[in-house]
This record gives structure tokens, C-alpha cells and sequence, in this order.
């Protein structure tokens, strides 16, 4: 319950290449991701050819070339999909594709995926929720540009379908990359899970950086999902809002450290430092020498290190009392 589902989002970074694709495999699994994901879509069902690029995808790409032009070329046949499966069980990490249409849902269910992705872009797509939704299998749905309003919606949705809310994580998501700062909002985290309290909540993270994503696995966070890409510089949509696989290891290790810091919330004294207790905290002794039969007072008595001795929190009780032997300065109190 306190570990944190890192996916590793190889998105279209992959830039159609399969070889490339496959070192992103590599890459993720060698960072200490629990997943690498990808993207299932053919550009003829999720794109028409007259639809215009966002302005992000403008600024990293060939502006002449439509949004359904540079779509194509990033596409990933089966034959790629069914590689790739097989090649992240070589490098022990799980396969994951976000699929755009309901084409893209039957490959990815053919291929006997566990856990269903849906992107941000499809929050409002009933037809395609349902789908999901009647495969009653694990869900990680992410929410940007969405309100409350439209992720109950989707969620009443997926749950009709027949997907208990049990097996839904709601990941916390803004959809401009890179994210500026003062949009990411990682607040709504926590109204997420407090009015959708049956769901996991997570986040999938677009800020440029790792800071944003450890915070978020501070607050709680049980999915993270984050770009990556082997080079910044690299012609694409995503590259420039992506982690190099360097930044990305130092991500999933800072998470994991931040999930174990939490620890279980009960306050007590820890394994390791149990034995410092008799080193730093202190004992009633002797301030100078002290004869049979004196009686303990403010003047004779201190506190001191080592803690192997009578509590101070027992001061009261000891002044007044009398010496039964003789102390000399410096010594515990018996």
C-alpha cells in the first residue's frame, strides 16, 4: 500500500522506430520503472486530415505538416506491439499502451494487456469508456483538461459497464507540455480523493523536471506517470517535455525513497535509532560528591548523558530522599 506505480511513458518518443522503441525499453527497466507505455492508434480512425496541431506540437515539429501527417508517422503496427510485449518481459518490466479508438482497445485486449490506460483526450469519448469499461479489467484514467463534473461522468460510466471503482486509479493531469508551474495544481489531488474516496488517485506529469512528480508521490500520489524520451533534442511532439533516461532513474529512485520516508505514520522510536536513546538523552546525577545519609537536593543533583540511568523525569521523586551510600561527582544515581 505504500509503493508507488511508476510508469515510464515512452508516448510516441519512439518516433516510429522500432529499434528506438525497444531501447526505451531498456532504458525504463534499467531506471527502475514499474511500466513502459506506448500508444495505440491509427491515424485514420483518431485524426482527421483537416484537424490542426496544438500549439506546443506547432513550436516541436515541421509546422507545413498537418496534425494527421505527423500522427502517421508514429504509428505502431502489431507486429511492433507484439515485439515490444516481448521484449519488456525480457527486461522484467510491464508492457503498457494507452489506446485512441476502439480498434486500438481489440489489439490491445487480443493481446492479453492487464491494465487499460486511458489518455486524457478520451475523458469524454462514451462509446470508447464503455468499451473500456465492459473489459472489466484494471483502469488508470487520466484527467486533464477535465472538471469534477466530467471525471464522475466518466466514471459512472466505466462502472456501468461493468469495472468495479476498486480497480480505478484517476490520475490528476495537465495537458500542456511542458506544464508551467502555476498550472499544475497538485491540490486537486486531494479533492479528487476525497470526493471520489472508492478510487486510487494518482498523477501524470508533464512539468518539465522531476520535482513536481516527488511531490506528488509525497502527497499520496499511487500512480506516477511521467515522459521520457533518450534525447531531449530529438525531432517529435513530446521530446521536448520528456525526462532523459538519466533524469528519469534519479526520478523513480527519489519516489521510491520519498514512499519509504512516509513510513507508517505511527510515532515511536525506529530500529535505528533505538540504540542513540542512552547516548543522547540524559540520567539524575551526582554534581559533586555526595555522602550516606545526605539528602538529595537542587544543589547536589543534575542531569546528564548517558541516558542509562534513573530518568530526570523522575527528578521530583528523588529530591528529598536521602544518600544510601556516598556518590561521588559525575556518578548515576541508583
Amino acid at each position: 500500500m505504500n509503493k508507488t506505480f511508476i510508469i515510464a511513458e515512452a508516448g510516441v518518443n519512439h518516433n516510429g522506430s522500432l529499434s528506438i522503441a525497444k531501447k526505451m525499453v531498456e532504458k525504463a527497466a534499467k531506471a527502475g520503472a514499474d511500466a513502459v507505455k506506448f500508444q495505440t492508434f491509427k491515424a485514420r480512425d483518431l485524426v482527421s486530415k483537416i484537424a490542426p496541431k496544438a500549439e506546443y506540437q506547432l513550436k516541436t515539429t515541421n509546422s507545413s505538416e498537418s496534425q494527421f501527417e505527423m500522427i502517421k508517422r508514429l504509428e505502431l503496427d502489431r507486429d511492433m506491439h507484439e515485439i515490444l510485449i516481448e521484449h519488456c518481459e525480457k527486461n522484467s518490466i510491464m508492457f503498457l499502451s494507452s489506446p485512441f479508438d476502439l480498434k486500438g482497445i481489440d489489439l490491445l485486449e487480443k493481446l492479453n494487456l492487464s491494465i487499460f490506460k486511458i489518455p486524457s483526450g478520451e475523458i469524454t469519448n462514451l462509446p470508447y469508456l464503455r468499451k473500456i469499461g465492459s473489459l472489466r479489467k484494471e483502469i488508470i484514467l487520466s484527467t486533464g483538461m477535465a472538471t469534477i463534473k466530467e471525471i464522475k461522468t466518466a466514471l459512472d460510466i466505466l462502472t456501468t459497464a461493468g469495472t468495479l471503482q476498486k480497480n480505478i486509479t484517476i490520475l490528476h493531469c495537465n495537458t500542456e507540455y511542458p506544464t508551467p508551474m502555476l498550472d499544475v495544481n497538485l491540490n486537486a489531488m486531494k479533492t479528487m480523493k476525497s470526493v471520489f474516496p472508492s478510487v486510487k488517485v494518482g498523477y501524470s506529469d508533464h512539468t518539465q523536471g522531476i520535482e513536481v512528480a516527488i511531490a506528488a508521490a509525497a502527497l499520496g500520489a499511487k500512480v506516477i506517470e511521467k515522459h521520457f524520451t533518450l534525447d531531449n533534442t530529438m525531432e517529435g511532439p513530446d521530446h521536448n517535455a520528456s525526462l532523459e533516461p538519466k533524469e528519469l532513474q534519479q526520478m523513480v529512485q527519489a519516489i521510491k525513497n520519498i514512499k519509504m520516508a512516509l513510513g507508517n505514520g505511527i510515532k515511536e522510536p525506529s530500529a535505528s535509532e533505538k540504540p542513540n536513546i542512552a547516548v543522547v538523552r540524559k540520567s539524575i546525577m551526582a554534581a559533586k560528591d555526595i555522602s550516606k545519609g545526605e539528602i538529595f537536593s537542587e544543589t547536589n543533583l543534575t542531569a546528564k548523558r548517558p541516558g542509562t540511568g534513573i530518568s530526570p523525569m523522575l527528578w521530583d521523586d528523588i529530591i528529598g530522599k536521602r544518600a544510601s551510600r556516598n556518590f561521588h561527582a559525575d556518578e548515576l544515581i541508583d
